[in-house]
């Protein structure tokens, strides 16, 4: 059963993505902005198996993302990957889009380009997100530097007036202060949101909460999903101390 979006906007719901967000009305959303995790410990590679998993203090990365211990088989990880993606479909309007990033790698020599996941969705670009920085464990191909996020948008998505100015590759710093292992930078999501004329934004792998702090440093709405009870925490304790910074009242409440 469909819930009132008032119920959960400007709200971190801590539960299971695609179970959330089968609750939400059809067409409900104006964008989607999300990272998932990547999948990284079911690699071929060596470097997130034996302790050098990460410029993070203690390899973060190597104990995966809090509960989610991101170490799915490969096929039962895109299958979920696509059904999440089918779901935000059915949440955005015709004028709607999702901006979903993730990480190509190398398995077993050969580029993982993660086209089973984008298959047959209405891909209209590809935005390089350009890194600084990183670490290459392996001596077969060069250092990677960037990641890809996937511009999937409906027919009358339109960019906000002016934005499509921007090029298709953004360099942003990782942020380095942040309890979560592989963060987003605010300045990107709001690169992202900034560049659209939604009002209601929704994330449903939240994680350290970047995505509802850029929403709200810009006015917009948000919702937020995340399965794991610690990074909901510190979701809100993050948009707690932005919404302080800005003198606004804060009206988060954490959904369990």
């Amino acid at each position: 059963m469909c819930q009132s979006l008032t119920l959960v906007l400007n709200k971190i719901i801590c539960g299971d993505a695609i179970a959330e967000m089968k609750k939400l009305p059809d067409k409900s959303i104006d964008l989607i902005v999300t990272s998932p995790p990547y999948n990284l410990k079911n690699s071929t590679g060596n470097g997130m198996k034996d302790g050098r998993g990460g410029k993070w203090q203690n390899a973060a990365l190597v104990n995966g993302y809090a509960t989610y211990d991101d170490n799915m088989p490969y096929d039962k990880y895109i299958k979920w990957q696509r059904d999440c993606l089918s779901e935000m479909m059915r949440l955005i309007p015709e004028s709607g889009a999702i901006f979903y990033n993730h990480k190509w790698r190398v398995q077993n020599g050969l580029i993982q380009d993660r086209r089973e996941i984008i298959d047959g969705f209405p891909v209209r670009q590809i935005i390089i997100w350009r890194r600084k920085g990183g670490i290459n464990f392996n001596a077969g191909y060069f250092l990677p530097t960037y990641e890809v996020i996937y511009l999937i948008a409906k027919p009358k998505f339109k960019l906000a007036p002016h934005a499509n100015a921007h090029g298709d590759v953004w360099e942003f710093m990782q942020e380095q202060k942040n309890g979560h292992p592989a963060p987003f930078p605010v300045p990107l999501v709001e690169r992202i949101i900034s560049s659209t004329t939604a009002q209601i934004v929704l994330d449903p792998f939240i994680g350290s909460g970047t995505t509802a702090v850029a929403a709200r440093n810009l006015q917009r709405d948000f919702i937020g999903i995340e399965i794991s009870q610690e990074y909901c925490k510190l979701a809100k304790r993050r948009l707690t101390e932005c919404l302080k910074l800005r003198h606004t009242p804060n009206q988060l409440l954490l959904m369990n």
